[in-house]
């Protein structure tokens, strides 16, 4: 840069003072929201006021509005579900495609790639999977609640990992990676449970209508075809066809999600060659320049600035952008409006107490705490011993109970599970409910304290 370039004063045209205050005061807050413990703050504050609000004198007005149908009209035609179903199956199908964007990722660049790191994972999800669903069972076999196994298989992946980050520097950062990896291979786990177990009869007719437009997806991806509005069409058309088969259409979420491009439309040394070529030319002309002024007044580097926004687009992949853009909305709207909607149990004193003590809700929450806690250790030593996969650096035995107790956080993943298990038995979906509370409260204090004492007995 030039003696020139160094002494002209800043150009006064490009924040104004009330653009200039609310950046301070809204970058703060940015760093705020991206802040992964706060995506289990705003959940847990969601499930509390839909406590409160079940137990108050709205208790009415809350559920009438949550059954409250809405929809699209066309004359004589009519798409429309309650307030609750599109939460449930259009919103939770957005959340499921972000889990599926990061599960694409993992598997090709992330902990999952490395055969050594995913075996180790994949060996403790399974057991973190299998040993809560026979506690389940152990507890239910032979009454009607057994259909509700798969409750305490599944992890909620914005909680579990919220919990963690309370913890900050004091545990190594890649236990952080193995818990996320665990969750994401506990997902693919409940999303498998969901399809086989928890779908109605299946209408093969409507499934090969969403296999169709599956295939048009994929197709758009090999042929390079990038932009979201083209994905957007036959991504709808998957979620109505695989609504009415039976299948449940938030599959979608993941099925879509695996058909987005993974691959770049230039490599980097193309983006860095075309990217100091427009910033040179940038450069240029703001160092011609007599006088400051708006790039709003300058034709030649507003159009410069924009070729080198799309010059960064084509240099990055579809995924990486569509998970960045969707990952905090999700995190922070998306997952606290399911639990603003599913999270209003009743609390009625003795009834309460006599329901916590039931078959269901004694499998749900031992399933959670001491099941998810067993079964991920043991298969985790377990494959230790025979070698077949690797610990990440850092991180010990000591480190995986913790992680497994946190695991034992089935939240918003076990009542999506308990709403399409227990969706004809409300009674039974109220305990479900109280259980899942119950036990992932426990699991998540027990591992935060476990990791706790850890790093203070590590520092003596």
């Amino acid at each position: 840069m030039s003696e020139q370039d160094e002494n002209r004063p800043p150009n006064k045209h490009s924040l104004s003072r009330l653009e200039e205050g609310f950046e301070k005061i809204i970058g703060p807050f940015q760093s705020f929201v991206k802040d992964q413990s706060i995506a289990s703050i705003i959940l847990l504050c969601s499930a509390i006021l839909a406590l409160l609000i079940a137990n108050s004198s709205l208790a009415d007005f809350y559920q009438s509005l949550l059954h409250t149908q809405t929809g699209f009209v066309f004359g004589e035609w009519s798409f429309q579900k309650s307030i609750h179903d599109w939460i449930n199956e259009a919103l939770m199908t957005l959340f499921f495609f972000v889990i599926g964007l990061e599960m694409k990722r993992d598997f090709l660049v992330g902990e999952l790639h490395d055969p050594r790191n995913s075996v180790q994972v994949v060996i403790s999800a399974a057991g973190g999977m299998l040993i809560p669903a026979l506690i389940f069972y152990a507890f239910n076999s032979g009454s009607s609640t057994v259909h509700g196994w798969g409750i305490p298989m599944a992890t909620d992946t914005a909680f579990a990992v919220g919990f963690l980050y309370l913890l900050g520097n004091r545990i190594p950062r890649t236990l952080t990676t193995f818990l996320t990896a665990l969750a994401i291979i506990d997902d693919l786990g409940a999303i498998a449970v969901i399809a086989v177990f928890y779908s109605d009869s299946i209408s093969f007719v409507h499934l090969g209508f969403a296999a169709l437009f599956l295939i048009i997806l994929i197709m758009l991806n090999l042929l390079g075809f990038r932009r979201p509005w083209l994905y957007f069409f036959p991504a709808l058309a998957v979620w109505l066809f695989l609504g009415d088969s039976g299948v449940h259409v938030t599959l979608t979420g993941v099925l879509v999600a695996m058909t987005i491009p993974a691959r770049p439309k230039r490599n980097p040394r193309w983006f860095i060659q075309k990217a100091h070529r427009l910033t040179n030319k940038f450069e240029e002309i703001e160092s011609n320049k007599k006088r400051a002024k708006s790039i709003l007044a300058d034709e030649e580097q507003d159009t410069l600035a924009a070729r080198l926004e799309d010059v960064a687009e084509k240099a990055t992949t579809p995924l990486q952008r569509w998970e960045r853009k969707l990952e905090h909305p999700v995190a922070l709207l998306v997952l606290p409006v399911f639990a603003l909607a599913n999270a209003g149990i009743t609390i009625d004193g003795s009834s309460f107490l006599a329901s916590i003590s039931s078959p269901l809700s004694l499998g749900i929450i031992f399933g959670l705490t001491f099941g998810k806690c067993i079964g991920i250790t043991c298969f985790c030593w377990i494959s230790q011993k025979l070698k077949l996969g690797v610990l990440p650096k850092g991180v010990t035995m000591s480190h995986i109970i913790g992680v497994s107790l946190m695991a034992g956080i089935g939240f918003s993943m076990s009542i999506f599970i308990a709403n399409l298990g227990f969706d004809d038995k409300p009674d039974k979906l109220l305990i479900a409910k109280s259980a899942i509370f119950i036990g992932s409260l426990i699991a998540g204090v027990l591992g935060y304290c476990w990791l706790r004492f850890l790093t203070l007995a590590q520092k003596k």
